[in-house]
């Protein structure tokens, strides 16, 4: 009764705390930041060029990105996100817009710094200032103050000496000035606050200056450094280009985050179901884990400020069906300790100790796949790798670390010593006998030889790698405009639209058609090979509403654009398979690593001749799974390599190639169990976002799909084969210590005459 008593009071502990997380969860969602493709709004990416044909440099785009800031604030929108991106980009997300024509204009125009009495009179252009010549400098008593380089000093001296003699005698320097909206009249006392007001300073002339001045003022050092860039960014000889943009509207954003939140809510649900039926007590506890584990997930990306996408949840919840993985692992070792006849508590110690080491490598190399994606991928992206990352490290802390406790915490009452099916699903009857005796009840995967017919698999793999040979050098790959250029059209129509009128609509347009597809809820969206201008987007837009009271986005990839996403796909790619080859190089041997990454090349291929065969879109995201399933594999896979390195270890010299056949059978017969049941958890929310989530991310979650099913027969049919294949022919010989292991065992010393 007593032991009764903790568990139940251990329980109320963890469901209370469980509670307050929850409870804590709704109010922080409510405060998130999220994309385009959740709330609407407008995306523009600039080229920044030189008006002058010279070398754009970093100081010119910095400038550059202090004027679009500036320019936001008058646009009223809160929290835009604006990133500089490579060496002459400039990315502005401009959530919940309306007016984009608006924003377009004001974003795109020339800064324009000029110089005006205290009455608005025009004084002077930024033509007298060099280019980006402003500087932060010292005044006479060591204050911040800004420095202005001159280059018309004749025209600078006139117009300085005229003021100096008038009653009002300040010169009040704009940027981007507006008749019609601004005045030094009204807006005296908001000059010099950058924040609130266009006008940048407002300075008293006490003579004519012909040579390089000084604006004084009680600045703090960045409201100098704030002053300099927006003067800079007004005299500098550049000109934004737009190189793709897109357009969400507010109806299309909100449908999305529905039916995503409703898909990722169904996909966890049935993942703690099945967790609970799988390892029953420890399930319910591992279950409690994944509840903790989503709360500190959503929690840190709130607190780095990320900017919640499509791509982002769906990394979330499939990084649940990942996470699950570090639980299942050490369950399954635990398992293993109980079959072998030890007790609870013990089975518990020695389960968490053999599998560590697994899931720390299994992680390391979904976070290297996961970073690499950060630095080459576009904006969605990198909010998808940003959820990848938190989510892998969360995973140690939570699924780890905190679960662990919890388990540990209810075995320590002793109430599970005798309840071992009750607890984690291993009866009494199985434990009782001897491994040697009853070998079926720790792997029920006894009479199959993976070895033995790797010959067979082989050939399937051989036979699909012909098929998508010949899919795709025949009809090749279904590019999305990521990839070719061109742009989307998304029509959200009162009634339903007649593929052949839009054909005819196309015509009219002067657009080439790409492709007209329907989705849910009578969406059209329309793929045409033109990169439109913010010209023709508007007349685009206005002609679909004239004509069919059409709610029209519209997305814009220039071969600009297209050509950078290509070169960081490849790169990215095979960056991800280099840095993965070095570290299972390091912590295994290069034999692993060339059988995990010849799997991996299977598993990419697999994803791509399936697109191929059945013309599925591939766009920047799919980049997105490929690395999330080469980080997935090659997880599944060093889980089996681990299992393989153990039993060589212990065995220390393989005489025979059986021996070693026998090894590799025994290690994939250990983790069989686990690799299944991770595929399967980690399939479930896949599953739910593609029938339930949005059209927008459905071709990422099928190649999602189809990796994931490819990546679990590669860890158990090919993979490992290889590795036999390669090995076969050291069988017999001692095998070299690596230079940074340590010496274990000290050589007796010969010595002639006493031991020799």
């Amino acid at each position: 009764m007593k032991r009764k008593s903790k568990v139940f009071k251990n329980l109320l502990i963890v469901l209370c705390i469980t509670g307050a997380m929850i409870g804590i969860l709704f109010p922080l969602l409510k405060d998130y930041k999220f994309g385009l493709d959740l709330q609407g709004g407008f995306e523009v990416l600039y080229e920044v060029e030189s008006v002058d044909g010279k070398k754009v440099t970093k100081e010119m785009v910095t400038s550059t990105y202090k004027t679009i800031a500036k320019r936001i604030d008058v646009l009223g929108v809160s929290e835009p996100s604006i990133t500089i991106e490579g060496d002459n980009k400039i990315r502005v997300q401009l959530a919940g817009i309306t007016d984009k024509e608006e924003a377009r204009n004001v974003l795109s125009t020339t800064a324009s710094l000029t110089f005006r009495d205290a009455e608005d009179n025009l004084l002077m252009t930024a033509d007298v200032l060099n280019a980006g010549a402003a500087r932060v400098s010292k005044d006479n008593n060591n204050l911040p103050a800004v420095s202005l380089s001159i280059h018309n000093k004749d025209e600078f001296y006139s117009v300085t000496k005229e003021i100096s003699e008038r009653k009002d005698n300040r010169i009040v320097i704009w940027l981007d000035y507006d008749p019609m909206k601004d005045s030094f009249k009204t807006e005296g006392s908001k000059c010099g606050t950058l924040a609130e007001s266009r006008c940048l300073s407002a300075a008293t002339v006490s003579q004519g200056f012909a040579s390089d001045v000084i604006i004084q003022g009680n600045f703090k050092e960045t409201e100098a450094q704030n002053l300099v860039d927006l003067i800079n960014s007004g005299s500098l000889p550049t000109k934004l280009k737009e190189i793709s943009s897109k357009t969400v509207a507010a109806s299309f954003g909100a449908d999305s985050l529905d039916k995503t939140f409703i898909a990722g809510m169904v996909g966890i649900a049935l993942i703690l179901l099945f967790m609970i039926i799988m390892y029953r007590f420890a399930g319910f506890i591992a279950s409690i884990g994944i509840l903790m584990y989503s709360f500190v997930t959503i929690f840190v990306f709130w607190l780095v400020g990320g900017v919640l996408t499509l791509p982002g949840i769906a990394a979330m919840v499939i990084g649940i069906g990942m996470a699950v993985d570090a639980t299942v692992i050490s369950f399954a070792r635990i398992k293993e300790e109980l079959f072998k006849g030890n007790s609870l508590n013990q089975a518990v110690k020695l389960g968490n100790k053999h599998s560590i080491k697994s899931i720390i490598d299994a992680n390391i190399t979904t976070i290297i796949a996961a970073l690499i994606l950060f630095m080459f991928g576009e904006s969605s992206v990198k909010g998808f790798a940003t959820m990848l990352i938190i989510s892998t490290l969360v995973t140690m802390i939570i699924m780890v670390a905190l679960t662990r406790w919890l388990i540990r915490l209810f075995v320590d009452t002793k109430y599970f010593d005798e309840k071992l099916n009750f607890f984690i699903g291993v009866r009494n009857k199985d434990v009782k006998g001897s491994y040697n005796k009853d070998p079926k009840s720790l792997h029920p995967f006894t009479k199959i030889d993976f070895i033995k017919t790797r010959g067979k698999f082989y050939f399937i793999t051989i036979l699909l790698v012909i098929i998508g040979i010949i899919s795709l050098v025949s009809q090749g790959l279904s590019l999305g405009i990521d990839f070719k250029g061109g742009s989307s059209i998304t029509l959200g129509a009162e009634t339903k639209i007649q593929k052949e009128n839009l054909e005819n609509d196309l015509k009219e347009l002067n657009l080439t058609e790409q492709s007209i597809e329907y989705l849910k809820d009578d969406t059209i969206q329309i793929k045409v090979n033109e990169s439109l201008s913010k010209e023709k987007i508007a007349s685009t837009e206005k002609y679909f509403n004239e004509k069919y009271k059409a709610k029209t986005d519209i997305g814009v990839i220039s071969n600009v654009v297209k050509e950078e996403l290509v070169k960081n796909a490849v790169i990215s790619v095979v960056l991800a398979l280099i840095g993965i080859i070095l570290y299972v190089s390091l912590r295994f041997k290069i034999s692993y690593a060339l059988a995990g990454v010849i799997a991996l090349f299977h598993d990419i291929f697999i994803i791509i001749a399936v697109f191929s065969l059945f013309r599925l879109e591939v766009s920047s995201i799919f980049i997105a799974a490929i690395l999330s399933i080469i980080g997935y594999s090659i997880n599944d896979t060093i889980v089996t390599f681990d299992r393989t390195r153990e039993i060589i270890k212990e065995k220390k010299m393989i005489k025979t190639k059986e021996e070693l056949k026998d090894i590799i059978n025994e290690a994939l017969r250990g983790t069989l169990a686990r690799s299944i049941i991770t595929t399967v958890t980690t399939l479930i929310p896949v599953i739910s976002l593609i029938f339930l989530g949005s059209h927008e991310i459905i071709n990422f979650n099928i190649a999602l799909f189809i990796g994931l099913i490819a990546g679990v027969y590669s860890s158990i049919f090919i993979a490992s084969a290889i590795f036999y294949d390669i090995e076969k022919n050291k069988v017999g010989k001692k095998p070299k210590k690596k230079w940074y292991e340590i010496k274990e065992e000290v050589e007796e010393l010969s010595i002639k005459g006493i031991n020799k």
